[in-house]
């Protein structure tokens, strides 16, 4: 899919890999959809962009997701693209992890990507096509203590993405997953329960944090070739990049 023109809808739009996205498909030509709880930030970021409406929303709310995609079929006539970015992380080896902390990172991580797509499918269907990526983590690609339930709140969408990706492809519609290893943003300081690696430079793993702005150009990557997936996980931990 041309980023050009295409309408693209953004959640976690707010801050890191998702405001970045946003600034690099403007750039593009994209007319933009910022989605996130800090209506603040995205009202901020929408105004500096030449097309972009900002619209304040918790992703797990079945009924303000359903708003957001109107508003930009209403502002744009529908909807190309879905990023769906918002995430959340937690930080705690399994015999600590309180139930009701990963039951709400389930809703966010996996739950709310499935309604979302469950709310522009058809409106792409009837447009020709679209593209979804899914923004997962490269931490399903390796076994790391103290990431068991977040690891797995990801590996979910990840099999989610893939039966995606078989079900709506005779619609037109692409869905990807992207894979980012440690990325230089807010993700550690905002975690729904424990604590980021203390050396924020490595993450106790060694290699420096990717760049938002790296991610970002990977996932319009995947927007224009539909290509099912793309790691940015370093090869000496697993991934390919």
């Amino acid at each position: 899919m041309q980023i050009d023109h295409a309408v693209i809808l953004i959640t976690g739009a707010s801050s890191g890999i998702g405001a970045a996205t946003a600034e690099a498909a403007s750039a593009a030509g994209a007319r933009l959809v910022l989605v996130a709880r800090r209506e603040d930030r995205i009202a901020a970021l929408a105004e500096r962009l030449p097309s972009a409406v900002a619209v304040r929303c918790d992703v797990t709310d079945l009924e303000q997701l359903r708003h957001a995609v109107q508003v930009g079929v209403d502002a744009f006539g529908g909807i190309d693209v879905l990023i769906n970015n918002a995430g959340q992380g937690l930080h705690e080896p399994i015999e600590k992890v309180r139930a009701d902390d990963f039951r709400a990172i389930l809703d966010l991580n996996v739950i709310a990507p499935m309604v979302a797509m469950q709310a522009v499918v058809p409106i792409m269907r009837a447009r020709g096509g679209g593209s979804i990526v899914n923004v997962s983590s490269g931490t399903t690609l390796m076994v790391r203590p103290g990431a068991g339930a977040y690891a797995s709140s990801k590996a979910a969408l990840n099999m989610l993405s893939a039966v995606a990706r078989a079900e709506f492809a005779a619609d037109g519609i692409a869905v990807s997953t992207v894979y980012p290893f440690i990325t230089a943003t807010e993700f550690h300081s905002s975690l729904r329960a424990g604590a980021g690696p203390a050396d924020s430079g490595s993450a106790g793993l060694g290699p420096q944090p990717q760049s938002a702005e790296e991610v970002a150009a990977v996932i319009l990557d995947l927007v224009r070739s539909g290509a099912e997936k793309a790691d940015l996980v370093p090869k000496q931990f697993g991934g390919s990049y």
